[in-house]
């Protein structure tokens, strides 16, 4: 999660404003898809994929993959967007 005025971390509550698959603490939905949860708060019960965000202040992200599958670079599979939900 970035600063769009400083392309730098935001500067939240948490030290690392990201969530990283491999840290085991990021919980996979049944199909094995992930939902992400961006806001100044969790939402109650999805307080593992959440990233922290600051009011009034606008930020971008990044998708880092790892050792991506073949699908990755056969374009077959892409993540989805970002969905505002109230």
């Amino acid at each position: 999660m970035y600063d769009t005025q400083t392309r730098s971390l935001l500067e939240t509550d948490n030290p690392y404003p990201a969530l990283m698959s491999l840290s085991g603490t990021v919980e996979a939905n049944a199909d094995g898809s992930v939902d992400l949860w961006f806001g100044p708060t969790a939402p109650d019960g999805k307080e593992s994929n959440w990233v922290q965000t600051v009011p009034g202040t606008s930020w971008f992200t990044i998708l880092r993959l790892n050792g991506p599958l073949e699908s990755w670079f056969d374009k077959t599979w892409r993540p989805g967007e970002i969905e505002p939900v109230s």
